[in-house]
């Protein structure tokens, strides 16, 4: 091996032994720092969503799409609507995760007991309008009260319309006996209507439900249009009046023949408050693109927002509504961006304790280069103890001296202390002098 090469891996090593204590404490720091932040969100996660073919199954399927792309599998978990997502999210022993909630669906009474022993929950934000549709046919229905004496099917239990059906009953002064009540899901409603079965139905469902828009186009089903929808919203705070505009569902068959006013709620993403960070930063990002484009009674970027929720806002949905996305996350990957958001606290932290003990390295290095060379002063005053003790002769003290400089010939020493090495060679030159000028008197 070339001297130089020889050289050059001597300093590697002893640098290497030096900071090697420093740079363990290091990675151990970051390891626990790591361990503490859980930086990575779950690679799966359960969302709840509604039943099949329903605008909740709809938006469940495109969450996981966009998901999709940061490695993480949503898994979609059927359910009757909203308040059995609810219950699912409040109950400990259920693995949900994440669900749709209608504006509405919380306000059962519940014990002290029941709210200790539930989930907390928390809100992602309000992602869209969920009109209330009550479809009817064959007899006139201008008001809520011209439903009396009708059958009407008022939604499937365990959803969140029963609960609004029987509220705008409520306001209008009528009983639930006033109506002769179905509850039936979305999908066997739609057919009893149709064929005649009942009166009316109603439907608590975003515009983009497959069962709403044939509805809207189907000859002879008429829509109950809310004139009064602004006395509903000031009397119920998760319900607001908003518009169906003309000709929205079909411009070329002008349907509808005018601006409708509706009433509606608003539905919230909900997460348990545990859900991981990053999880929820990835959920609110998916929900802006997925439901910030302009709806038939929303309008461009309306949603989602921190508006119209029943629930506390989780924290790093309300950043996201504050300032956007992180600024890391425009410029680098998610998993990257999202690693140092949530560590870098932790960096400044490891970082100002390793600075202080970064400082007991160079003399670390220094210490142990010079020990190399400073253990062999004590073989040589050992010589010079044994010729002062005159316990040896000439012949043999000389035999250590020759031992003792060839080992420190064999001595390796980065360049910048190559003087001190010289200078041992140097002393015991001089005793080899002294010993054999005759200036130590010793055994012949």
């Amino acid at each position: 091996m070339p001297k130089r090469v020889r050289e050059t891996l001597v300093s590697a090593r002893d640098l290497a032994l030096a900071w090697g204590p420093f740079v363990l404490l290091g990675v151990a720091l970051l390891a626990l720092a790591y361990w503490l932040a859980d930086p990575q969100p779950p690679k799966r996660v359960v969302l709840a969503t509604g039943p099949e073919r329903s605008a909740y199954a709809e938006f469940g399927r495109r969450y996981a799409q966009e998901l999709r792309r940061f490695g993480i599998a949503v898994e979609l978990r059927t359910t009757v609507g909203s308040r059995d997502n609810l219950r699912l999210l409040r109950d400990p022993k259920e693995r949900v995760d994440l669900a749709f909630v209608q504006g509405g669906s919380s306000e059962r009474m519940r014990t002290p007991e029941e709210e200790a022993q539930e989930e907390p929950l928390v809100s992602l934000g309000s992602l869209f309008y969920e009109p209330v549709w009550i479809f009817y046919r064959d007899k006139p229905v201008h008001a809520v009260t011209d439903l009396r004496g009708l059958k009407v099917n008022t939604g499937a239990r365990g959803s969140g319309t029963p609960g609004i059906v029987m509220r705008l009953l409520a306001a209008n002064q009528m009983e639930r006996d006033d109506i002769t009540r179905s509850t039936l899901g979305d999908t066997d409603a739609v057919v009893a209507l149709l064929a005649g079965q009942v009166d009316a139905i109603t439907l608590v469902s975003a515009p983009e439900s497959p069962f709403v828009q044939m509805l809207l186009a189907t000859p002879g089903v008429q829509l109950l249009e809310f004139g009064n929808a602004e006395a509903y919203a000031r009397r119920y705070r998760y319900l607001s009046p908003v518009v169906l505009p003309r000709g929205v569902a079909d411009l070329a068959r002008d349907v509808p023949k005018h601006d409708v006013p509706l009433l509606a709620t608003t539905t919230s993403l909900v997460a348990r408050e545990g859900t991981h960070p990053a999880l929820v930063q990835l959920f609110v990002q998916a929900a802006a693109r997925i439901h910030g484009a302009p709806g038939w009674i929303s309008r461009a970027g309306q949603f989602p927002g921190a508006a119209n929720s029943e629930f506390p806002l989780a924290k790093d949905a309300e950043r996201f509504y504050r300032a956007g996305p992180p600024l890391l996350q425009r410029y680098l990957p998610f998993w990257l961006a999202n690693l140092v958001d949530r560590m870098w606290v932790a960096l400044f932290s490891i970082v100002a304790v390793l600075i202080p003990l970064s400082r007991l390295v160079p003399p670390l290095y220094q210490f142990r280069v010079r020990s190399r060379i400073f253990r062999w002063y004590r073989n040589l005053r050992l010589i010079e103890a044994e010729v002062e003790e005159k316990d040896r002769s000439r012949a043999e003290l000389l035999a250590s001296l020759d031992k003792l400089e060839g080992r420190v010939a064999a001595v390796k020493v980065p360049l910048s202390y190559a003087d001190e090495l010289y200078r041992l060679r140097q002393h015991i030159s001089l005793v080899r002098q002294r010993l054999q000028s005759g200036t130590y008197t010793v055994s012949p």
